[in-house]
């Protein structure tokens, strides 16, 4: 197991200093259960086998691989990855109900999580059912499991809404009747941090082996399973990138990197692999995480802005709490309007992009801005454009033409004008012409100023990204004086972008170098 990066908190040492936290908490992961739960979510056998193929080798000690009884192919993906002799304990699922055990034993899983609503609302209206039948059967379904030699995890639904002294009777009662582990569900999301430590604190005055399941309706069910650590709990229920009904559960990468990096308590995860376990969970649910998910979100170590960047340029814990390496992603500078000098000087040597003139880097940047202050956000690719196409140009002092004004009129009915003013030498030249579109009628005006001895031989456009807003890049080949040329400009304005291309290409003609 690798050595998480953890900086020592003064004042988080001093809230848990009296707190009698565990060495190490163990990892139940139910991805492949509670995250294929997932409204939209459906595994094939194939791709739940590679899941918990990576999930072991991530570490995790517990993967929950289905609910064998819900259909065939549940039961074929369970008995499948059994087969695989993992590392990691393979448990199924079992209401507290003989049918359901029997198809999780024939699975031959090395876990049963058996459970039984147990809050009044689910009394009432789900199960029909007293306090005194609902202990019944909980009990006969673990003396039940015990009896085939499985290990057992009991849960009572729904734990959280449930009355404290009777969820205590229950969760006594099931552990004289064998139960191993006894976990304690948030089923729909209700618990704060505050209360989740009472719950815990207190049950586990007379219980061990405490393991929480917390669901993400109010975004709490993190903050919720580490209140249960605190509490007592040793064990927490999560999913790769927080999957599960409706809000989701607890997101694993969460749970694990704030148990080691900031309460300093170990886990068996191999924290590098989070963000390609993630990606690989992303793929087959075709669930992408939000931008800003912690940890492995595509904005977890991306910095645009100009202070943050700097600051992380010269230390890289002033603006992240941990090295992105640690979770295996990398650190990235996006590029935007709110990008300062260093960021764009730092992303460029990145690029391998270096020996810029001080004209040239300012340029770059002006344009970077320009585009952030778009709403465009600037790719790698658009970047290398830009460079490639401000490089390419003919040096300012060396420069005869230089493009003053243009405005193109067109539209419906409209004849496409172009009026444009350049300077040439020390003289303005105005003149407008029309053409079959803006781009041609902005040529030729152009030409018509020089007194048409440059054409143009060729004439091409690319988009650069993908986008309404994408950069266009558009390369000419002119010929005039004996010579011709190729030169190229980037815009996310085409007219714009054809007009740099030409006049550029008529100073490569016309300048003495």
């Amino acid at each position: 197991m690798m050595i998480v990066y953890r900086e020592e908190n003064e004042l988080i040492k001093k809230v848990l200093k009296d707190l009698n936290l565990p060495d190490r908490v163990y990892i139940f992961d139910t991805t492949l259960r509670d995250g294929e739960q997932t409204p939209g979510v459906s595994l094939t056998i194939d791709e739940k086998v590679e899941i918990a193929k990576k999930l072991d080798e991530l570490g995790v000690d517990v993967i929950e691989a289905g609910f064998p009884v819900s259909s065939v192919g549940e039961k074929e993906a369970i008995k499948k990855i059994v087969k695989e002799n993992l590392n990691a304990e393979i448990c199924g699922l079992a209401r507290a109900v003989k049918k359901d055990i029997d198809v999780a034993i024939e699975c031959e899983v090395d876990r049963i999580h058996t459970f039984i609503a147990t809050s009044p609302l689910h009394r009432k209206y789900k199960l029909k059912m007293n306090k005194e039948e609902i202990i019944n059967k909980a009990v006969e379904a673990i003396e039940y499991i015990k009896e085939h030699g499985i290990k057992v995890e009991f849960s009572a639904e729904d734990a959280t809404r449930t009355e404290l002294d009777y969820l205590k009777e229950v969760y006594k009662k099931a552990i004289e009747a064998g139960a191993d582990i006894i976990n304690v569900p948030d089923t729909v999301g209700v618990m704060i941090p505050r209360a989740m430590y009472y719950l815990i604190s207190e049950l586990s005055k007379d219980i061990k082996n405490i393991s929480v399941h917390c669901h993400n309706d109010f975004g709490l069910a993190v903050a919720n399973s580490l209140a249960g650590v605190e509490g007592g709990a040793i064990q927490i229920h999560c999913t790769i990138n927080g999957l599960g009904e409706r809000g989701g559960n607890a997101a694993l990468e969460e749970v694990v990197m704030g148990l080691m990096s900031l309460y300093g308590i170990k886990t068996n995860i191999k924290t590098e692999l989070l963000y390609e376990i993630s990606q690989l969970v992303a793929k087959y649910t075709e669930i992408k995480p939000q931008p800003n998910k912690a940890i492995v979100g595509d904005n977890a170590f991306a910095h645009e802005s100009g202070i943050h960047a700097h600051g992380v340029l010269a230390h890289a814990l002033t603006y992240e709490p941990i090295p992105p390496e640690v979770v295996g992603q990398k650190r990235r500078m996006i590029l935007g309007k709110h990008t300062g000098t260093h960021a764009i000087e730092a992303k460029l040597k990145e690029l391998g992009i270096t020996d810029l003139s001080e004209e040239q880097f300012n340029e770059i940047v002006k344009r970077i801005k320009a585009l952030g202050d778009k709403g465009k956000r600037v790719t790698d690719k658009d970047v290398e454009a830009i460079v490639s196409d401000v490089v390419g140009k003919v040096p300012r002092d060396e420069r005869v033409v230089e493009l003053n004004y243009i405005g193109v009129f067109t539209g419906d009915k409209i004849i496409p004008t172009a009026s444009v003013a350049l300077k040439v030498n020390d003289d303005i030249i105005k003149t407008s012409a029309i053409g079959v579109g803006p781009v041609d009628a902005a040529v030729k005006a152009i030409q018509k100023a020089l007194g048409e001895k440059i054409k143009i031989k060729e004439y091409h456009i690319d988009a650069i990204t993908g986008g309404t807003d994408a950069l266009a890049e558009v390369v000419v080949t002119l010929e005039g004086f004996g010579k011709e040329v190729t030169t190229k400009s980037v815009r996310e304005d085409i007219v714009r972008a054809s007009v740099e291309a030409v006049i550029d290409g008529i100073n490569k003609i016309l300048s003495k170098k």
